[in-house]
């Protein structure tokens, strides 16, 4: 009972730490992820800078300083600004494009799930024919007609999702369709919309929520790897594969422009796993 609870709250405290850094940005005090300092690149972690302090009419007085504290990339650009700032970029795809695929594949896994025949079967024809689409040319395709920016890559990601959600929905609904609950809304006259909303849909959304936190993980880790293609935001908009990218050119001589990412990405999406799998055992029926 121990471990399980260790399983939970260890790795909800970094993704609330996560969330929390990504919303407060904004009144942290830390210099714009887009200054460049070119008299301090690929400082290590820690490394004390020394600024000028500029006063009206331009001239300089006394100086400044500030610590960076996961140093700075080889533009010399603050390293910590940029991974709370790119905190932003993945969290708003982790979040939102799963959220796309559990409210459709969700709706449409109960519609098949339910009434069964024809229109299972043209559901899942139509899911079938996304999964055998190659997502890669999708998000090619979308990011030459539309731009590659978050809120082309959102919908795209969501709409690869649907599937997988469809299909935890539809086999939860084929559990719950014959158990008793559901025949006696049947014999009170309940019809089939009143008995997908009361009595489908509460048994399916939990189920759907866990998974959505692993689907989460996995599209952290896609938005990551396309940044590193340079199929997500384009710079100056920091995000955690793009700063993965760019560190590989310096990982000989400045390792942490690469590693820190990596490892905030890391410990991201294995939170977001571990949680899962925890709420998952959970919720499994005994």
């Amino acid at each position: 009972m121990f471990f399980r609870l260790l399983t939970f709250w260890m790795p909800l405290t970094w993704l609330l730490f996560v969330a929390l850094c990504a919303v407060t940005a904004g009144w942290m005090p830390m210099p714009a992820p887009d200054i460049m300092d070119y008299d301090h690149q690929n400082a290590l972690p820690g490394t004390v800078v020394i600024l000028p302090e500029i006063i009206d009419g331009g001239t300089m007085s006394g100086a400044r300083s500030r610590v960076c504290w996961l140093g700075t990339d080889a533009m010399g650009r603050d390293m910590l600004s940029r991974v709370i700032i790119g905190a932003r970029v993945s969290l708003a795809v982790g979040v939102t494009a799963p959220l796309i695929g559990l409210v459709i594949g969700g709706l449409l896994g109960m519609v098949a799930g339910y009434f069964r025949g024809v229109t299972e079967s043209i559901i899942i024809g139509f899911m079938d024919v996304i999964l055998a689409f190659p997502g890669l040319v999708l998000l090619l395709a979308v990011g030459f007609y539309f731009g590659t920016h978050l809120w082309t890559l959102i919908p795209s990601l969501g709409f690869l999702s649907v599937p997988a959600f469809c299909r935890v929905s539809r086999a939860t609904t084929l559990q719950l369709a014959g158990r008793e609950f559901v025949i006696a809304a049947k014999m009170i006259g309940n019809n089939n919309s009143s008995i997908l909303v009361r009595e489908i849909l509460p048994n399916v959304a939990i189920p759907l929520c866990v998974y959505g936190l692993i689907i989460m993980a996995l599209m952290i880790v896609v938005e990551g790897v396309l940044s590193f293609l340079g199929l997500s935001v384009p710079p100056p908009t920091p995000s955690w594969g793009g700063m993965i990218a760019a560190g590989r050119e310096v990982l000989g001589e400045a390792p942490h422009v690469c590693l820190i990412p990596a490892m905030v990405l890391f410990l991201t999406v294995l939170s977001l796993n571990v949680l899962g799998d925890t709420l998952r055992g959970w919720t499994r029926p005994q």
